[in-house]
């Protein structure tokens, strides 16, 4: 044979001569594309890594809402618990009294009086209600008002004669307060809901919110009351509380200071009207304070506090439901009126006279009329209505 060996295939019937054909290796069972030819699986294609980030994100989202919304049931049902003790703290009387409420709070109008004491240690009763204001919210206009009463306003108080309209809470307590302001104010004006707060345990809910901040509009040196100090010799020189003008953050027992104001020493116009704005301001300032985040972080445990002061017929919805009107419409925008009149003397008392300006500030409130300013000439105590 030559020296290259033909090649050739054997089989049992012997030999065939010729080229040997190379056929392609037919795939072996399990084989798949996965595989090389030597039978190695090959490395497959990494996944991106965007997905897997993408599925924790949402996976802490939905943990931080649920976390959210179990916050805010603990906290509402802390909340709630607060406003039920305080619906058991008003007269049940009461709300016989008080006009029916057409509809949500959040879409129809309404009035609520608010009637401020001041029952701190020290203080024997009966007690008269220091601050008396109706606010009227209506939400389809866009419109909060504020009417202000002065306490020494002369007033018929039913079943007890004529007297000065704060009376009337230490005749018959909130059941004849409504009564009283009712009949004043008159039919175009009805008292759906009232609140009745103790400015005394009030300083005790600042301190809880840590705090409020106010903003003094004019210098202050207030009459020398609950003097702070311990002897007789320096309550003896002690002038009164000074308020600078600005903004102050105060605690609970500097609010309440400044809400029992009754005489500016450094403005002889301040009057029994500019104490009451004193008290809203204070009133105000808390509102705003409850509705921060950082209380929404601490509602589940101090929820039943923030409402220990009131005692009221407004259901813990309700109050919510004032509360998100009083977000939506800017203090800004509120509306200030004022009930007023003449000062006179009788049988030895202060009175303050009220004329029919006062029923036309009523329209001023309610929408009917315009706001205006009190008349010229009529002093710090004329009737009449202010933008804030």
């Amino acid at each position: 044979m030559a020296s290259k060996d033909k090649p050739y295939r054997v089989y049992r019937g012997g030999r065939a001569k010729g080229p040997v054909r190379h056929e392609p290796p037919k795939d072996r069972p399990g084989r798949g594309d996965g595989e090389d030819p030597r039978g190695r699986r090959a490395a497959s294609k990494p996944r991106p890594r965007g997905r897997r980030w993408l599925r924790i994100g949402l996976v802490v989202v939905l943990l931080a809402i649920l976390l959210v919304i179990v916050w805010a049931v603990l906290g509402y049902l802390a909340f709630r618990s607060g406003v039920q003790d305080a619906n058991e703290r008003l007269d049940s009387r009461t709300e016989r009294v008080l006009a029916p409420q057409d509809g949500s709070l959040l879409s129809n109008p309404s009035t609520t009086l608010v009637l401020g004491t001041d029952e701190g240690e020290g203080r024997e009763g009966p007690f008269r209600s220091d601050a008396i204001m109706l606010v009227r919210t209506d939400p389809d206009e866009h419109r909060i008002a504020l009417l202000s009463i002065p306490r020494d306003l002369r007033v018929e108080i039913p079943n007890h004669g004529v007297g000065k309209v704060n009376a009337a809470y230490a005749f018959g307590g909130s059941t004849l307060a409504v009564n009283t302001v009712q009949r004043l104010v008159g039919e175009g004006l009805p008292i759906n809901h009232v609140v009745v707060m103790n400015f005394a345990d009030f300083k005790d809910v600042i301190d809880t919110l840590g705090g409020v901040t106010i903003d003094v509009r004019k210098r202050i040196l207030s009459n020398p009351f609950s003097c702070p100090y311990a002897t007789k010799a320096q309550c003896d020189r002690f002038e009164g509380y000074r308020f600078d003008r600005g903004e102050h953050t105060m605690n609970g027992r500097r609010a309440l200071i400044y809400a029992r104001i009754r005489q500016n020493q450094l403005d002889p116009a301040d009057n029994d009207i500019a104490r009451g704005e004193r008290q809203r301001q204070v009133l105000s300032a808390t509102a705003d304070e409850i509705t921060t985040f950082g209380t929404f972080l601490r509602l589940p445990f101090i929820g039943d506090d923030l409402v220990g002061p009131l005692a009221t017929d407004l259901s813990a919805n309700e109050l919510i439901q004032l509360g998100w009107v009083k977000h939506r419409i800017p203090e800004s925008e509120w509306i200030s009126c004022q009930l007023g009149g003449t000062i006179a003397n009788i049988d030895g008392q202060s009175f303050i006279l009220g004329g029919e300006e006062n029923r036309s500030v009523i329209g001023m409130v309610t929408g009917e009329t315009a706001p205006q300013p009190p008349p010229p000439g009529a002093g710090p105590l004329g009737p009449g209505c202010r933008d804030d």
